[in-house]
């Protein structure tokens, strides 16, 4: 029985599950941030020295296509991945320390549809990434 979610849905869509695949299918599943490429070889090889960046790479593109992994681009010039879910949410993104914050808010969801129908439109899908800095506690302004 597999041992995670990306792992079950490869298996599922017939995907071949190479021991290198299921280290790099792991990896992605306990990850509770968004890794690059680079990130997801560093921790994959912790578990199996032998494993390769070009693996990684492939086995990456692989999942993506499959529609396993979503990819994102946060704005810092590297590409950042994370497993594919049915509960929707959208990210804020500091870019400073470059920390990605996940979230839900029903108002924006409301808010988009209200706008797509009036350009008469029928809203099937978004991305929405927000991009700030930390609030300056010293700081006069409240916004």
């Amino acid at each position: 029985m597999p041992e995670n979610r990306i792992e079950r849905l490869c298996i599922e869509k017939g995907m071949k599950m190479t021991e290198q695949r299921r280290v790099i299918a792991r990896v992605l599943s306990m990850a509770d941030d968004h890794p690059d490429v680079e990130e997801v070889y560093r921790r994959a090889s912790e578990m199996d020295p032998k494993i390769s960046i070009a693996t990684v790479y492939r086995t990456v593109r692989l999942f993506e296509e499959a529609k396993i992994v979503e990819r994102h681009d946060f704005g810092d010039g590297r590409s950042r991945y994370e497993e594919v879910t049915d509960e929707h949410h959208d990210h804020l993104i500091d870019i400073q320390s470059g920390k990605v914050i996940e979230f839900q808010n029903q108002e924006i969801e409301v808010l988009q549809k209200k706008i797509a129908k009036k350009h008469g439109m029928k809203l099937v899908g978004h991305r929405l990434e927000l991009f700030g800095v930390p609030l300056d506690p010293s700081a006069d302004n409240k916004e």
